[in-house]
């Protein structure tokens, strides 16, 4: 299979999954619209490794751009926490149709776009103070250079980007038991499997689309591109906590799941924060 069929297949995958999420106990998305105060734990945990980049201010009166958005609930904590002229960008036609409901339900009209992220400069004409992706996302991409440059782009000059996902470790390993069973390098193509659910509650057998497609990234590779693309490191994170449970070893914890404390440290996470000069 080719990239492009390869991502037809993900696009396939991720429409169907929106009305899955839309309706989980996980997004719980009624009752977050009933709490207009409330911001999802995944801007949480975001905001805890950006703020220390930002003006006391926060993100108040700062234009964001979310990338690879999905249903939107981030996208629109961020424009609660005050981000103005919020954009969001995902490659699912129906994950933004869903975001663009919730948004106008919260009383928002934010702007949304249709696209791989790769290419996000060519289809947006204009840059922000903030771009920002989180919990599961350049997993999907089949590179980073382009990615990258168009991070760069996108930014006005002294303005801030951040990453924070799953950590690229966990591809590799299967945890019954603890191995390494898979690469941990990138550049050996797509991991292909196919799943009739998502990480949500009660969703086995409610996708249809079940074949998709991730590729490797490992974490020399993200800073390596954001290097490349003229972006300067502010910092790098390895964090112990992760947005969802990904393994059944991991308990609750205040950001979400972490590993029981008799178990190896690794990490769960990893997170960049990078800026325009």
């Amino acid at each position: 299979m080719d990239e492009v069929e390869a991502l037809a297949a993900n696009r396939a995958n991720w429409d169907e999954r929106a009305d899955v999420h839309r309706r989980s106990e996980m997004y719980d998305v009624d009752a977050f619209l009933a709490a207009p105060e409330d911001i999802s734990s995944v801007v949480r945990n975001d905001l805890s490794v950006l703020a220390p980049h930002l003006p006391e201010t926060g993100v108040r009166g700062r234009s964001l751009l979310h990338l690879q958005c999905h249903i939107g609930t981030d996208t629109l904590s961020w424009a609660r926490l005050g981000a103005v002229e919020v954009h969001g960008l995902d490659l699912s036609p129906n994950s933004l149709h869903h975001a663009d409901r919730i948004a106008r339900a919260d009383g928002r009209e934010l702007t949304w776009v249709e696209g791989d992220a790769r290419y996000a400069s060519a289809l947006i004409a204009r840059q922000f103070d903030l771009v920002v992706t989180s919990a599961g996302t350049i997993v999907w991409l089949p590179d980073l250079a382009g990615w990258a440059r168009s991070i760069h782009d996108l930014l006005a000059p002294g303005a801030v980007f951040m990453i924070r996902d799953d950590h690229p470790i966990l591809g590799a390993m299967d945890f019954e038991p603890w191995q390494i069973t898979d690469d941990y390098l990138g550049g050996t193509g797509p991991r292909t499997y196919t799943d009739s659910g998502s990480y949500t509650d009660n969703s086995a057998g409610q996708i249809t689309q079940t074949t998709v497609h991730e590729w490797r990234h490992d974490l020399g590779e993200i800073i390596g591109s954001l290097l490349s693309a003229g972006l300067r490191i502010e910092a790098v994170h390895e964090l112990p906590y992760m947005d969802w449970r990904a393994f059944p070893d991991l308990v609750p914890c205040p950001q979400g799941w972490t590993l029981p404390s008799a178990a190896p440290r690794i990490p769960l996470n990893f997170a960049v924060v990078a800026r325009r000069v």
